[in-house]
């Protein structure tokens, strides 16, 4: 009876301490990204005052009015205060919240990203553990070569590619936007032009993905496969099935949910070129445009979004990971 509890008592101090290390992962990218934001050249006032446009009286209003004259300490404060609240303050260039432009372009995003990662969990995966399980075979050799193709291929390359051969070439899918707001459509069929124009930034990220999920999934196969205990079970005359699919899959698959939270974290960090390439309306566009702009508070509020989604992600596979190894949360 005691060892449930015990078990029990050890995964809820794991979460804990995840829970902790992930708060403290978020303070301490608030903090440098801060000091880097503030720091870097140039700055929010410079840009609506213009270049041609010199006027040190403006310039001493505008500093005042946003409180960039103030010393960094008493701005970091502030940031951190109101960030506190849940008032990540408005956008300096467009004179609105920070919360509302995040919350429109960020369900974009993750729409685009959480599918395009399980997709390629799923597929990699797969062609990873056939490859494993059919070393040097014909289907091997076919999953192996378009595996390094596909990953000496950069992102936006790719997406071009795709969007002259089925949106130019054939006529087939559109090549940017998120929906035809020309259209107008409503009901089913808005969400049938949704998955049209999602197609090709889906697609593009599935492909780039799949290669490490492939990499990973075959060589961890592998290497369990050839375990002394694997080896063990083998002379018992247990039926290679069993083997698999109880002992080989269950460890083989730790390292592939490791790769998957790097995955999802570069993802939802990294997602910016395709969404320009495809033109989607999500927080990568809304990052790169606030980085040419010296939008600080745009700025803060995009990558404390992403700094909480990574550590949160990060938190949940790591759980799944001390619940596939038990011996983790010691």
């Amino acid at each position: 009876m005691l060892a449930p509890f015990q078990a029990r008592q050890n995964m809820s101090k794991y979460v804990v301490k995840r829970l902790f290390s992930g708060l403290i992962t978020v303070f301490l990218v608030f903090v440098i990204n801060f000091i880097l934001i503030h720091i870097a050249p140039g700055d929010p006032v410079s840009v609506m005052m213009g270049k041609d446009n010199n006027d040190p009286a403006l310039r001493a209003a505008l500093m005042e009015k946003y409180g960039l004259d103030k010393p960094l300490y008493v701005q970091f404060y502030r940031q951190m205060t109101n960030t506190l609240k849940g008032d990540l303050g408005d956008s300096y260039i467009y004179s609105r919240p920070v919360a509302d432009m995040i919350s429109e372009k960020l369900m974009p995003t993750l729409g685009l990203v959480f599918p395009a990662a399980l997709i390629a969990l799923i597929i990699g995966a797969a062609m990873g553990i056939i490859a494993a399980r059919h070393e040097g075979s014909l289907i091997d050799t076919i999953f192996s070569g378009l595996s390094y193709i596909l990953n000496a291929m950069p992102s936006f390359w790719l997406g071009i590619m795709l969007i002259i051969l089925f949106a130019t070439n054939l006529s087939l899918l559109p090549s940017s936007g998120m929906v035809d707001m020309r259209a107008g459509y409503t009901g089913f069929r808005y969400v049938l032009d949704l998955l049209r124009h999602l197609a090709l930034p889906l697609g593009t990220l599935i492909l780039v993905d799949i290669p490490y999920y492939y990499r990973i999934a075959k060589s961890s196969v592998l290497q369990v496969s050839n375990e002394e205990f694997i080896t063990t079970f083998r002379a018992t005359g247990m039926s290679e099935k069993k083997i698999f699919n109880k002992y080989v899959f269950k460890n083989a698959i730790l390292p592939v949910v490791t790769v998957f939270g790097i995955t999802m974290a570069f993802l939802i960090s990294g997602v910016s070129l395709i969404e320009i390439v495809f033109a989607w309306p999500g927080t990568g566009r809304l990052t790169l445009t606030a980085i040419n702009q010296r939008d600080y508070n745009v700025l803060m509020g995009m990558y404390l979004v992403v700094s909480i989604m990574v550590a949160l992600t990060m938190i949940v596979v790591d759980i799944i990971y001390a619940m596939l190894d038990p011996r983790i949360r010691y």
